[in-house]
């Protein structure tokens, strides 16, 4: 959610998802997209994948989850 509220404008999320390597059909519809911050960040956490979010520090609660069981 953080990295939707920081990319305010539409051009800057779509030349920002695009860097990211997201399909063009899918970045430009996210981009466009008038939903909230909240609602667009689980469309971006499914359009991710998990080693971009490891590559930023992030650690996933289900394999913590997992270690743990």
């Amino acid at each position: 959610m953080c990295l939707w509220k920081q990319w305010k404008r539409v051009r800057t999320r779509i030349r920002e998802l695009r860097a990211l390597g997201v399909p063009e059909w899918a970045y430009f519809k996210m981009a466009n997209s008038r939903r909230g911050a909240w609602e667009m960040s689980r469309n971006t956490n499914n359009a991710l994948t998990t080693s971009y979010w490891e590559a930023k520090g992030l650690k996933s609660l289900l394999s913590r989850y997992l270690e743990l069981c």
